[in-house]
């Protein structure tokens, strides 16, 4: 379903000046939602999100792709913003982030862990690179991380 609405609301968001940066169609509760992630140069306020949610929200009525009851919420991906798409990645190259695997992985002194805070070093071919706070060099394979997001604020 996010295949066949994606491209349907990318043209919608360029025009009101913003872009996609996420999509996602969730359940929470029993509700089911549509969130929409837009961005632009300088970040999204609360008008851009309204002008955003007003266009595309005539679109999907109109197309009716998504058959169920849904919700549709349009927000900014916010500054601690998730990554998972290769442009997110590449884009923030030489930023700070935190990723959780699904499985824990043993260091080299056998210690397992699941979650790694560093630098971005670089993202190719669904390898995410990440120097952590000790130094280290670790690679991760797209499909093995859980979440992933920039780190702003620091504990």
């Amino acid at each position: 379903m996010i295949s066949a609405v994606e491209p349907l609301l990318v043209p919608i968001i360029e025009s009101a000046g913003a872009m996609l940066y996420d999509l996602e169609y969730i359940k929470e509760g029993s509700d089911k939602i549509l969130r929409v992630y837009i961005d632009k140069d300088g970040g999204v306020d609360l008008n851009d999100c309204e002008k955003v949610s007003r266009a595309i929200e005539a679109v999907l009525d109109e197309q009716d792709l998504i058959k169920e009851r849904y919700r549709l919420q349009v927000g900014s991906p916010g500054v601690e913003r998730s990554l998972s798409r290769p442009w997110h990645f590449e884009r923030y190259v030489g930023h700070e982030i935190m990723l959780r695997l699904y499985a824990p992985l043993a260091s080299d002194d056998g210690v397992k862990r699941k979650k790694f805070t560093g630098k971005l070093e670089a993202y190719e071919n669904g390898k995410i690179v990440l120097t952590d706070t000790n130094g280290a060099q670790w690679a991760f394979d797209i499909k093995d991380v859980s979440k992933c997001q920039l780190v702003v604020f620091k504990d």
